[in-house]
């Protein structure tokens, strides 16, 4: 069992959301941070990439007479938000931390430059990774995979609602079958809905692993952080 040196964490706007899955809930974010920040006093560099599906989504119901790079921008813009709510939830642990954007607004974030997100992360700062890639049609996990490439993460870490990767929805089919490991293949020809058909493909041609565990089983992300079998091990 090895700690990982750097890892990027993909966390879901929802995430951050109360019950509803709608806007910011101070206590799921103060959790969240809380055990984030833990796993970088321990030594480990994390850069982090997080959703804006509880404001709004590019592919949502309400976007879809709307224009699709339009919708894509606001989704962009809602990622924002939620980076600069992560945060002021770290800084208040008294964790260096630091937004970097794709889509260029100096007054509230600093612009994505590589070597200089990587610095951070040198000096244990993490980085929050905001606005997507700064490109319609891609999704937060392309962003994900994209950052974690560029960063040169060991590992690609996704938090969810549930264990880990299934052969079909558990929260809809009890009799669902979880997988410990399988194949970024696998998880393609399969059409598991785990990630987008881009972030695995990438992940698939560059060599890098995934794990997808359960974000609300507390103590989880230290566990993924320190290398132990928690969820599931996307993988060659």
């Amino acid at each position: 069992m090895t700690t990982y040196k750097r890892i990027l964490l993909k966390l879901s706007g929802e995430a951050l959301a109360a019950g509803a899955g709608v806007g910011i809930d101070a206590a799921p974010v103060r959790s969240l941070a809380a055990a984030v920040a833990e796993v970088a006093a321990s030594g480990v560099e994390i850069g982090v990439v997080v959703g804006g599906g509880n404001f709004f989504r590019g592919v949502s119901t309400a976007a879809r007479k709307m224009d699709r790079v339009t919708a894509d921008h606001m989704g962009m813009l809602a990622t924002v938000i939620n980076a600069l709510a992560f945060q002021d939830a770290l800084e208040a642990t008294g964790a260096p931390t630091r937004v970097m954007t794709a889509i260029e607004m100096r007054q509230v974030a600093e612009p994505f430059i590589r070597r200089r997100a990587i610095r951070h992360l040198e000096k244990g700062r993490i980085v929050i990774f905001a606005a997507g890639t700064s490109s319609p049609y891609f999704s937060t996990d392309s962003a994900a995979a994209l950052r974690a490439l560029e960063i040169r993460a060991e590992i690609l870490a996704k938090g969810t609602r549930v264990d880990g990767v299934y052969d079909m929805d558990p929260l809809k089919h009890p009799d669902a079958t979880l997988y410990r490991r399988i194949s970024y293949t696998e998880v393609l020809t399969q059409s598991l809905k785990v990630m987008d058909a881009t972030s695995i493909a990438m992940c698939r041609d560059n060599g890098l692993p995934i794990v997808v565990f359960n974000l609300n089983v507390t103590g989880n992300i230290m566990r993924m952080s320190m290398g132990e079998p928690v969820g599931t091990l996307i993988h060659p």
